[in-house]
């Protein structure tokens, strides 16, 4: 029995042996940073970024594999059962915490198949409407949805979306009556915007920026707990409707099983990436706070989050077969 026991502990011995000099070695060739959006969109952008400078930092390529669809589940999936090496990775965004709720079957267990490695920026959405909407200030629009003084419809990239969460919360908080229109992504939403078929979009703040600065949209407010650094003058939601808060986010995750000597040097080259000025400027001209959290950080993040975003979808009723 005690031989036995003994070559056990041999064994466990020589897997974290293993394991370690693998992290020690890693990476020894390219690695993959799959996106679940299509390219051309801002976390495709981000990704972008962040992959260029990750490489030089470990010393290898890191490449984009952009897998859009089933709301960012298919490209999650493909991550989630790719082998634990530390060669395929996930650049997610908050979208991954809201599907726990929003569908019945992701394609695999987010709590179980993805490990969290660490959180990469945050990401304000900003409260923005056209210009034919009367309310020139937040407590103005308030009010106007909230004593009906005229039809709103707010636009959003689709049902169970950031943008359709903010806006739900937004309605309920209000006591308003918004009406949701949803949309095959966030673009197709900004040019009704633009357009005046809809009249507002809860949209990520960079990718409506261009418009605020060019006067072709009005920003009334920020979803984030706190004024952006980037639109100063703009108020949060918060001041007018107390309690309010919604923060985007994207972080790196890697499959279930990957050693945790790979997670941490990973999570220590994004920490060291996120701090890069060149970076760090880039993403305050969008209006993003950059993060570079710890694994054990980002998974206490990811459980709130996941709690979070489930009770937004309750509240909206946005469900997905």
């Amino acid at each position: 029995m005690k031989r036995l026991t003994f070559i056990k502990a041999l064994a466990a011995t020589a897997l974290l042996s293993g394991a370690l000099a693998h992290g020690a070695e890693w990476p020894e060739r390219p690695i993959t940073l799959v996106v679940p959006f299509a390219a051309g969109g801002s976390t495709d952008a981000t990704a972008r970024m962040v992959a260029e400078r990750l490489g030089k930092v470990l010393g290898q390529p890191v490449v984009i594999d952009n897998r859009a669809g089933a709301g960012s589940n298919i490209g999650s999936a493909f991550v989630a059962k790719s082998q634990p090496d530390g060669y395929t990775l996930l650049l997610a965004t908050s979208t991954i915490a809201t599907n726990v709720s929003l569908y019945k079957n992701m394609g695999f267990d987010l709590r179980k198949d993805l490990v969290p490695v660490s959180q990469v920026a945050l990401i304000p959405n900003v409260l923005v409407v056209n210009n034919d909407i009367p309310a020139k200030t937040l407590a103005e629009f308030v009010g106007y949805v909230r004593e009906k003084k005229g039809p709103v419809n707010f636009g959003s990239a689709g049902n169970g979306s950031s943008q359709h969460l903010s806006g739900a919360l937004f309605n309920s908080m209000a006591a308003g009556e918004m009406t949701h229109v949803p949309y095959k992504g966030g673009a197709p939403a900004n040019t009704d915007l633009l357009a005046g078929q809809i009249q507002a979009v809860f949209a990520p703040l960079v990718e409506v920026l261009p418009y605020i600065d060019g006067g072709k949209l009005r920003a009334l407010a920020v979803t984030t707990g706190e004024r952006s650094p980037r639109l100063p003058a703009v108020p949060a939601v918060g001041e007018v409707l107390s309690g309010y808060e919604v923060v985007l986010w994207n972080g790196v995750f890697a499959p279930a099983g990957t050693p945790a000597a790979i997670v941490d040097k990973l999570a220590a080259a994004i920490q060291k990436v996120t701090q890069e000025p060149g970076l760090r400027k880039t993403f305050t001209e969008q209006g993003s706070v950059p993060v570079g959290s710890s694994p054990g950080e980002f998974k206490t993040v990811l459980a709130s989050e996941i709690d979070k975003w489930g009770k937004l979808v309750r509240l909206s009723g946005a469900k997905v077969d």
